[in-house]
């Protein structure tokens, strides 16, 4: 038997498959396709098209078992290097990091990077809002499990969309990327001191309102040619204080720690906040 539609119930058809096709290339408008690399996998992201400062983002994908480094990657690794100048009407790229996990490293140390996936949001600044834009993306960065594998991704994608389908998963990744603060801010974790203990050492203590709380800290220079420690947690330190300690190792040559510029990183749980502090 064969079932007469009316044209109106028809024409209802036709605009939700429209929709839908309509939805799908939005959304392939909005990510360009995976480039699989070595145990891996990377894409752009794009955000709403509006106004001359937009968001966009990296998103990496990483085989089970399979790692790749934050922008410092601790005592081994290789942090990703990004080259946007091939961009159209690009002003500036500002690589935004998720704070980072810390793992060992097999060799004795420890590592900071990230597992599974991860999404790393990109702050744009157009050159002129009103002119087409395309985000051109080259990406050198290693996956590591027991060994290390280089990997390279070159990427582009056109910003189109007024309302993105990815402005969720960018936003979500922007909450992951470490809150400025200053030090002794009241918030649940925070770092409360940081002293400089004699020649060679940095104590600096920190307090927090779930104290079983996994905690972590870490500790940049002024340029990435610093390859300072990461602080290790000492077992002594005042009732309600977890108490870390690190080394000023790994100073460039005749560079002087007085005075210099540290970036800390802090954190625990869903929670992490970034310092700038400089030392006595």
């Amino acid at each position: 038997m064969m079932t007469k539609v009316p044209f109106d119930a028809m024409s209802g058809v036709a605009v939700a498959l429209l929709a839908c096709v309509l939805s799908v290339s939005a959304a392939a408008q909005d990510a360009s396709p995976w480039q699989h690399g070595n145990h891996s996998a990377v894409r752009l992201l794009a955000g709403s098209r509006s106004g001359a400062v937009l968001l966009g983002g990296v998103a990496f994908q990483l085989e089970p078992g399979w790692k790749t480094y934050w922008r410092t990657p601790g005592d081994s690794g290789v942090p990703p290097r990004f080259d946007f100048s091939k961009s159209d009407n690009i002003d500036a790229v500002t690589v935004l990091w998720p704070a980072p996990s810390k793992f060992p490293d097999g060799a004795g140390g420890h590592s900071l990077g990230y597992r599974d996936q991860v999404v790393l949001p990109l702050r744009i600044a157009a050159k002129n809002a009103d002119k087409p834009i395309t985000l051109r993306a080259t990406i050198t960065y290693a996956v590591c499990a027991k060994l290390c594998i280089p990997a390279e991704a070159t990427i582009e994608l056109p910003f189109v969309s007024v309302a993105s389908t990815e402005d969720s998963a960018l936003a979500a990744a922007l909450d992951t990327v470490p809150k400025p603060a200053r030090i002794g801010d009241p918030n649940p974790l925070t770092i409360r001191d940081v002293k400089r203990k004699g020649e060679t050492a940095v104590t600096i203590d920190v307090v927090t309102a779930s104290p079983k709380e996994d905690v972590n800290l870490f500790v940049e220079g002024p340029t990435p040619d610093w390859a300072l420690p990461i602080p290790t947690r000492l077992s002594r330190a005042p009732r309600g204080v977890k108490r870390f300690s690190f080394k000023l190792d790994g100073l460039p040559p005749n560079a002087k720690p007085e005075g210099a510029a540290l970036k800390l990183t802090l954190v625990g749980g869903k929670q992490a906040y970034e310092y700038n502090v400089n030392l006595d």
